[in-house]
């Protein structure tokens, strides 16, 4: 559906995982500016949280969960070996995708494209039927409107 997170077979990167890549790189400067501070897990928790919101707003119609902390804390022990210092790009990196992976994406954009594809005929043909029952076949009215809902999502980027 044009909004896949893996890799093509030819080994290149998509564009969504080079989008996803810069806005954790961008995330880990802000966050993890000081290499020299000791973070608390509250501000690890916190930047990831915040990471995962900015990717949210990037990907837009798929939306990745928040993490618990329990799962936050699992992945953190287990990438990051160097206890005493600082969390390095690829810690994070690997740490924001066993927490994807673990909780998974909500799927409101299925949910969405499936109330538009299907919904929106429905509601024309009731309207149809309603004011001028005669004037288009509905065997031409339903696909039209299936149609032309299908463009406009896919105009919008929700499909």
């Amino acid at each position: 559906m044009g909004q896949s997170l893996k890799k093509q077979g030819n080994g290149e990167e998509t564009l969504k995982e080079k989008e996803i890549r810069a806005i954790t790189e961008k995330c880990y400067d802000a966050y993890f500016a000081d290499p020299d501070k000791d973070y608390s897990s509250a501000e690890f928790f916190f930047a990831v949280s915040r990471t995962v919101e900015e990717i949210n707003k990037m990907i837009g119609s798929t939306q990745i969960r928040v993490p618990s902390a329990a799962t936050l804390e699992d992945a953190f022990n287990k990438y990051h070996q160097d206890k005493g210092k600082a969390l390095t790009k690829e810690e994070f990196q690997k740490i924001l995708q066993a927490v994807i992976l673990d909780t998974g994406v909500s799927g409101m954009g299925a949910k969405d494209m499936l109330l538009y594809i299907f919904g929106v005929p429905l509601t024309a043909v009731f309207l149809k039927q309603q004011i001028i029952p005669g004037a288009i076949r509905n065997d031409v009215f339903i696909p039209a409107v299936t149609s032309a809902t299908v463009f406009l999502l896919a105009k919008l980027n929700k499909i």
